[in-house]
């Protein structure tokens, strides 16, 4: 059964209500808000908490470990990169079997309060061993809502985007979290400058609190939406799969496969926060707040031009935005380090704004269309998340390969270039073995070939 058949298209309103057709123009507008603000909320919390993470969980939830109280707390980051390829699977299924919406507003009900509730724990100091084990908990519930949201938020904009800017809208998701990085080195910088003592009895409490806001903006905005025209078809014909990861697996194994080799390139955005973080300030004499300047300028860049490359991927194709991007990405690493390594803060800043906020924003911006593109409405949610946090979680050990392979001298950076390219690479060459999809209707996506061999 076709979308077209029972449902007006977007931007077609003949024949029906005004209040109707004013919903059907706008849905595309609120679902790209309603990703941008889920997604901000994501990195928010997920940036806050590793900042904390560096600067008091120790004293505050292991005072008992003394100097390892650090790595004890930092260890807890862990937590929620294994816990995302579970969320992957438990709200790509229910996102499948049951819709995107009711997924997603769960995603985001979660995080908000997982996260509001680690700014309300109390510490080791007044409940003892339990005041780590319900961060640790906490933390795992944050992961488990980052596996579904940014995965889920591309499905629903992606099917709700007019024909001709799926890339457009679906990039504001990217753009989400890019802000949500950008917001939460701003948030950070006054609480991290109190007296320790008022930052450890309250202050890092704040920011944990502040997430509340953008929680209840992006539920108002989730609670309006419809669920997209075509996945609401295949609910209405009761197409929907009984059980959406044996489907996927059985109809799409390639496509998965091929997401998520072509995620491996967000490896870049973690060397150059961690990574590179390191080399900077240990090696090149850069100040810490330097750095963390940098990178909130090079973000901020980023949530501005992700946008502009999806317009241009509406236009031209998916894969040669995406291509081309990795292959500038691939360039401008080298160059990047070489920049931190003459320790001149101008050409610091001219490039890093164009690894993260030109290069890296292109497949960055894209694949939230691309990669959706890539799956039928019955198993699209599956399809990304699954694919999307495989390739993820491979991502979030390149830190440490790199620590190896430099034998934990950050001013070795070459292997570091290198392993980055290597990934890049490996990136795009799996892009260039998918379809090209930005000309296939909505409701055709992911469907059978019907030459030769066949998907």
């Amino acid at each position: 059964m076709s979308a077209t058949a029972s449902a007006p298209q977007l931007g077609n309103t003949e024949g029906v209500s005004p209040s109707a057709a004013e919903g059907s123009r706008n849905a595309p507008r609120k679902a790209a808000l309603s990703g941008f603000l889920g997604s901000a909320l994501e990195y928010y919390d997920f940036f806050i908490y590793g900042a904390a993470a560096a600067l008091v969980f120790g004293t505050v939830f292991f005072p008992d470990a003394g100097a390892t109280g650090v790595l004890l707390s930092i260890g807890t980051l862990g937590v929620a990169y294994v816990a995302r390829p579970l969320g992957a699977i438990l709200f790509g299924h229910l996102g499948d079997r049951f819709g995107r919406r009711n997924s997603l507003m769960a995603t985001l009900l979660l995080m908000g309060v997982s996260t509001f509730l680690i700014g309300c724990l109390p510490s080791y100091d007044s409940i003892g061993i339990g005041a780590p084990i319900l961060l640790v908990a906490l933390r795992l519930f944050q992961g488990l809502s980052a596996g579904g949201e940014s995965p889920g938020a591309s499905s629903l904009t992606m099917e709700h985007a007019p024909e001709h800017r799926r890339s457009f809208y679906s990039s504001f998701v990217m753009s989400g979290i890019m802000f949500g990085i950008v917001l939460s080195s701003l948030v950070f910088i006054p609480i991290a400058s109190l007296p320790e003592e008022e930052l450890l009895a309250w202050g890092w409490r704040v920011p944990f609190w502040l997430s509340i806001v953008v929680t209840a903006i992006a539920y108002l905005l989730r609670r309006s939406l419809q669920e997209p025209e075509v996945f609401a078809d295949v609910k209405e014909s009761d197409d929907t799969a009984k059980a959406p990861i044996v489907e996927l697996f059985r109809s799409h194994p390639l496509a998965v496969l091929r997401i998520a080799v072509c995620a491996l390139f967000t490896m870049v955005n973690t060397i150059v926060n961690v990574f590179a973080l390191a080399f900077a300030t240990n090696v090149a004499g850069v100040a810490r707040p330097t750095m963390l300047a940098v990178i909130t300028v090079a973000n901020a860049v980023a949530v501005c031009s992700q946008p502009l490359y999806g317009l241009l991927a509406d236009r031209v194709g998916r894969k040669p935005v995406f291509v081309v991007g990795l292959a500038g990405v691939a360039v401008m690493v080298p160059v990047f380090f070489h920049a931190i390594g003459t320790g001149d803060v101008a050409w610091i800043y001219i490039s890093a704004v164009i690894l993260i906020g030109g290069c890296y924003a292109a497949p960055n911006g894209v694949y939230p269309a691309y990669f959706p593109e890539q799956f039928s409405a019955k198993v699209r949610y599956s399809g990304v998340a699954i694919g999307l946090m495989v390739g993820l979680l491979a991502a979030g050990f390149t830190p440490t390969l790199a620590s190896l392979i430099t034998q934990a001298d950050p001013s070795n950076w070459v292997p570091v270039a290198w392993l980055c390219g290597g990934f890049v690479v490996a990136a795009a060459l799996a892009a260039l073995t998918g379809p090209e999809t930005h000309r296939t209707p909505t409701a055709e996506l992911g469907a059978p070939r019907t030459t030769g061999s066949g998907r």
